[in-house]
C-alpha cells in the first residue's frame, strides 16, 4: 500500500544546514538579493530543495496578512515580446516563492480597470500593470486599489508609479543615428498608437537625434499606427505610395516594420534598395525574414524579471526607483 512522503520541516532543513530556524525561514522566504545569495544562503536554499521542504503558504499568510501571490495585468499577451516579458515575470516570481494571477484584457481603459480590480480582489500583494492604455494619474487615482503596491512594465505613466522597462528614447536615437551614418537624410518615423508611451519615447528620441543633425522631418513623414503588422501595411502604404516616398523608415515596432515590408513588396519597392527599414524590440522571427530585418534590441525577459524585484521591493516596504534597462542596435541587411 502506496503512503504519501513525508515533507520535510524547516527545523530539518536548519539543523542540517547549521542554522538557526529564524535564519532558514528568512532565507527560504525572500527574493533574491540584487547582488546575489551569499553562499550560506545558497546553501541553506540548496538543503531545502534537497530535502523537498515546502513551506506552509496558508500558515505564513495568516501570519503576515500576505498571500506570496502577485497580480499581473499584460495586454497584447499574443504579442512575441509581451510574452516574454510575462515569461520574465512568471519565473522571477517562481523563484521568489510567488505565484503570479494574470488577467490579459484589451487594449482598453474599462477592460483594464475591469482586469485590475479583479485581481485586487484575490487578495494580491502587489500589482504589476504591464502595457496599459494610458494608466495616467486620474485613471490610477480612480481605481479602488490604490494602497496596494503596483509597479508599471513597459509602458510609463505621470501616475508616481514605478516603472520598469526598456530605454525606449535612448533605441529611437540609435535608430536615427544608425540611419544618419548610413547616409540617409530623406527619413519618416511610424510612431505606434498615440497613447502608447513606448512608441512616443521611442519616436521622441528618433526625432530629437535628426534634430540634433539639423534633420527635420515634415509631418506627414510622421504616420500613427497600431502596433499590428496590418498597421505597418497601412502606415507604410502610406508613406510609400506618396510622390515624393521616404529613403528610409523607422517603424517603433518590429510587426510593424513587417508590415512596412508587405506594402513595400505590394508596391514593388525593394528593401533595403529602394527604401531601408529599422525596427524595434529584436522578435525572434525577424532575423529568419527573406531580407532580415535591423533592429533594437529590447531586454522583455530581464524587464519582466526586473519587474518581479522592483514590486517585491515595494511589498517589503522599500522604495524602488524607475528603470530603465540598455537596448542595443542589431543591424542587419534591411539597412
Amino acid at each position: 500500500m502506496s503512503s504519501t512522503p513525508r515533507v520535510a520541516t524547516l527545523k530539518e532543513v536548519a539543523e542540517r544546514a547549521g542554522v538557526h530556524v529564524s535564519t532558514a525561514s528568512r532565507v527560504l522566504r525572500q527574493s533574491e538579493p540584487a547582488g546575489g545569495w551569499s553562499e550560506s544562503a545558497r546553501r541553506i536554499r540548496e538543503i531545502a530543495d534537497e530535502l523537498g521542504y515546502q513551506p506552509n503558504r496558508w500558515a505564513a499568510s495568516l501570519r503576515t496578512r500576505k498571500t506570496t501571490t502577485i497580480g499581473a495585468v499584460m495586454t497584447r499577451l499574443t504579442d512575441g515580446v509581451v510574452a516574454t516579458t510575462y515569461q520574465g515575470i512568471e519565473e522571477a516570481a517562481t523563484r521568489a516563492g510567488y505565484s503570479v494571477l494574470l488577467s490579459s484584457p484589451p487594449d482598453d481603459l474599462d477592460a483594464e480597470r475591469r482586469a485590475i480590480e479583479m485581481l485586487a480582489g484575490r487578495q494580491v500583494d502587489g500589482l504589476l500593470l504591464g502595457g496599459l492604455h494610458i494608466p495616467g494619474k486620474p485613471f490610477i487615482e480612480s481605481l479602488p486599489v490604490r494602497d496596494l503596491p503596483m509597479v508599471t512594465v513597459t509602458r510609463h505613466a505621470d501616475a508616481g508609479l514605478p516603472f520598469v522597462g526598456a530605454d525606449d528614447r535612448n533605441g529611437g536615437i540609435l535608430a536615427a543615428r544608425h540611419l544618419l551614418d548610413r547616409g540617409y537624410t530623406d527619413l519618416a518615423v511610424i510612431t505606434g498608437p498615440a497613447h502608447a508611451s513606448t512608441g512616443r519615447d521611442r519616436t521622441a528620441g528618433f526625432v530629437s537625434a535628426l534634430e540634433s543633425a539639423g534633420v527635420v522631418l515634415a509631418p506627414e513623414r510622421i504616420v500613427e499606427s497600431s502596433f499590428g503588422v496590418d498597421g505597418g501595411v497601412a502606415a507604410g502604404r502610406a508613406l510609400l505610395d506618396a510622390p515624393r516616398p521616404p529613403r528610409a523608415i523607422f517603424a517603433v515596432s518590429d510587426t510593424v516594420a513587417i508590415g512596412v515590408m508587405g506594402a513595400a513588396r505590394d508596391l514593388g519597392i525593394r528593401i533595403p534598395d529602394d527604401v531601408a527599414l529599422i525596427g524595434f524590440n529584436d522578435i525572434p522571427t525577424v532575423a529568419q525574414l527573406p531580407v532580415p530585418l535591423t533592429t533594437i534590441r529590447s531586454p522583455a525577459h530581464r524587464i519582466g524579471e526586473t519587474a518581479v524585484r522592483r514590486l517585491l521591493d515595494l511589498v517589503e516596504g522599500r522604495e524602488p526607483e524607475t528603470i530603465r534597462l540598455p537596448v542595443e542596435l542589431v543591424m542587419r541587411a534591411t539597412t
